[in-house]
This record gives C-alpha cells, structure tokens and sequence, in this order.
C-alpha cells in the first residue's frame, strides 16, 4: 500500500473523532494488503441515530397551517396530494403510488382528509399522523367521487383546486371531472413553500443522516483493495451505511475513465494503481436524505489528478461563498463556471468542464426545488438546502466531483459536512450544527 494511504490509516481515528461520532461506532481500520476484495468488515460498525427523533404530530400540524394560510393567499380552495414525499410532509403517510388513488385532500380551512381503497385502510392508518378522517373506496366505486364529497363537507364547490406537478393525469382528470365548477392549479406554490424552508429539526435530521454518509466514506475508503469491482465497493458502501443507522442506502461507485460520466456507464472496471474512484451516496434518517460525492485515487495521486481535484475543491469554494442571503441562486452556478473558463475548462456546459449544474435543493428527496442552475432567479434565504457539487469531467481520462451539503441561515451558508482539503486526506468532516 502507499504511504498516502497508510498515512490515512494511521490518522484514522484523528479523522474519526474530527467527525464527533462515538468510538463504538467503527473499530480499527487496519486491514492487510492481501485481504479479499469483497471481505467486509462492517460488523464493526454500530447505529449512530438513535440521538435524533421522527418529525412530530405537533410539527405536521404546524405544516398544515403553514399550507393553509398560503392557500388562503393564493385564493385556493383545496390541495390534493398524491403519495410521495408531499403526503409523507404533511401526514405521514408512507405509501406508493399505484392504480388505485390514495389520497390526501387539505381544505383551506380545517382537517385533513385520506382517500384510500377499504382493502388498504388499515395499513395506511399505521403511518397517518394527523387525521382519522379516512374515507374508502370499493374496487367498482371512485374514489373521485369521494373526494368530492369532502370537499361538498368543507363547504367547498367551487374555485381553485391545487395539484402537485408530478400528480398522474388520470388522478387530475377524473377528479375533474367531477367538479365542473372547479379550476385546476398548481400547488408548487404551496408545497415548495413550506418544504423548501427546512426547520431546526429537519436540519438535525439531515444532519445526522450526513454523519452516517461521511463515515462510511471513511469506513470504506480503509477498505479499498487492488482488485476491487464497482460492485463490491457500493456493497461495502450500501452495508456500512446501513449498520450505521442509515435507511434506504444508495451508492454509486465509478472507477478510471467511467469517472468522467457524472452518472456512470456500463464500462466494467477494477482499482488498479493510481485508478480515480469517484462515489456519490447517500441515505436518510427518519425520511431526510444525505448526498455526498467523493473522489479518490487508489495509489499516489498524478500531477493532473491533483490539480483537476484540486479545481474542482476550489469551485466548491466558490459556490459556497457565492450561495448569500439574498443573492439569486444561479449566481452560484454563474461563479463556478466563471472560475473554470479561467483555467481551462469550458465555457457553459461544454467538456472539458461542468456538465451539470452545480448544486440541487435537497431535503426529504434527495433532488428538490430549487437548483443552484444558471437563470435560476430564487432568491437564498434561511432554511434552504443545497448539494454543492462542480465537478469536472475529461472523457477519455476521468472525472472529479466533491459533492458536500449547505444549508441556509441568516449569517449565510453553512455546510453540513466540511469538504476535503487535499486528495491525500480525501474524507473532510462533520461540522456541528448552527442555528438557522
């Protein structure tokens, strides 16, 4: 192994603690150059989340007020919501999507209300946090007819009823359908106005969901072995984060010139001397999502490697400076790319350069309103959420993404985990919790 690894392994527990997570949390780290690439040792990691607790009856509440006041506002009679990360905001309910409509309907003025199918009652029932006024639905009846009804009992027969953007067609169309003195309307206003906003609480969430991220990251960089496939590098990522506390594990490993695609390919690649490993993975903790992209070299690091690395660490740099209260969110991703065409990279999206746009809102999705995307005229304030991440990609050779969540106070931008400083030391840390 080369001295920059070892030199890792040998601070790992200076690594570990400038994370704040208990030592019970991770074991030794120590690994022989030999062991199997697919051996994993995660049996030494332990929960970390059980310091933070699930959003409250009181916080849905809240929620519910908040969107009821905007709706009275915007002169909107009712907001309906498909399942999804809306329906869970509001009510708690956890559930999918299918042929047969499950429903959330708040009025502009009192309880909520649940449409479901009878056969399905009591399941949905076991996530409801905020109503037990559920209405079902028979297999040759419709449940548009239901939510008329609803509506018909909160007084309501007329004005505008609010839909989701990602609401199916035939959910709009049929309901309608039956309501000929009703016109449709967007309910982003709505949504994006409460969910965009994220409380202290949801920030611990996340918080805490960044933590378990970062130390698998640390985790498993101590575990990466000559040989290696993609494959058993997102298998030791998706296991430690999962052991750590970490619910629905995504993970995605890229190896040499499969690298310089932000998304990946089909290529197939193992870790060989000097190989780029770029990985993008994330989790959630009580519904909150994480995402962060690292970027390693297996082996000593080439004179470009460091220096695109290097770019690319300072393009986050930027971003984060740039990203103040009251500056429009494109002017995040305008100040990056002004920094690459300075050395090289670009213009606008063309390659050698940034792809993509520099960041993504993030919350309980792990993609949400608003973008930090050129032309994006949202102005940041307190609350919001942001994946900072410019990466530069050179096909043919690699790519590099350092990718690190920001939220928004009022003295300005605050990272969730602090980005690495060099790629001799590739992990970064933990940063505590400001106040909104």
């Amino acid at each position: 192994m080369n001295i920059t690894k070892r030199a890792f392994l040998k601070a790992s527990g200076a690594s570990l603690a400038s994370l704040s997570i208990a030592s019970s949390a991770l074991g030794s780290s120590n690994h022989a150059d030999n062991e199997s690439p697919t051996k994993s040792t995660t049996k030494k990691l332990a929960p970390i989340t059980g310091s933070v607790k699930p959003i409250s009856k009181a916080e849905r509440l809240q929620r519910i007020a908040k969107a009821q006041k905007l709706m009275q506002q915007l002169d909107i009679a009712a907001m309906v919501l498909e399942p999804g990360a809306a329906m869970d905001y509001f009510s708690g309910i956890q559930w999918w999507r299918s042929e047969r409509l499950t429903a959330v309907v708040i009025p502009r003025e009192g309880n909520v209300a649940v449409v479901c199918p009878f056969f399905e009652e009591p399941s949905v029932r076991e996530s409801l946090a905020v109503s037990d006024d559920i209405r079902v639905w028979q297999e040759h009846e419709s449940p548009f007819v239901l939510i008329k009804q609803i509506l018909a009992d909160a007084g309501i027969n007329k004005g505008k009823i609010a839909f989701e953007n990602s609401v199916r067609y035939f959910v709009m169309s049929g309901l309608m359908a039956e309501l000929s003195n009703m016109q449709h309307v967007s309910a982003e206003p709505v949504t994006r106005g409460c969910r965009m906003y994220k409380s202290q609480h949801e920030l611990e969430l996340m918080h805490k969901a960044n933590e378990v991220t970062l130390l698998a990251y640390a985790h498993v960089w101590s575990k990466l072995a000559l040989g290696m496939n993609q494959g058993d590098v997102k298998s030791l990522m998706k296991s430690a984060q999962t052991q750590l506390g970490g619910k629905g594990a995504w993970n995605m490993a890229l190896f040499n010139q499969a690298s310089a695609y932000p998304h990946g390919t089909k290529q197939k690649q193992t870790l060989t001397e000097g190989s780029i490993v770029l990985m993008d993975c994330g989790c959630n903790v009580h519904g909150y999502q994480s995402d962060i992209s690292r970027t390693f070299v297996f082996g000593e690091p080439s004179k470009r490697q460091r220096e695109v690395w290097q770019t690319v660490r300072q393009g986050q740099q930027v971003a984060f400076e740039q990203a103040k209260i009251g500056n429009q969110a494109g002017s995040v991703d305008d100040a990056v790319r002004k920094l690459y065409q300075t050395k090289g990279f670009g213009p606008g999206y063309k390659l050698p350069g940034l792809s993509h746009r520099t960041g993504h809102g993030i919350g309980m999705e792990g993609h949400e309103s608003v973008n930090f995307v050129h032309g994006e005229t949202e102005i940041l304030k307190p609350g919001m959420c942001f994946s900072n991440e410019p990466g530069i990609y050179i096909q043919g050779e690699f790519g590099v993404r350092l990718e690190d969540c920001i939220y928004m106070t009022k003295n300005g931008p605050q990272w969730f985990t602090m980005p690495p400083s060099s790629l001799d030391d590739p992990i970064g840390k933990l940063v505590k919790l400001a106040t909104i």
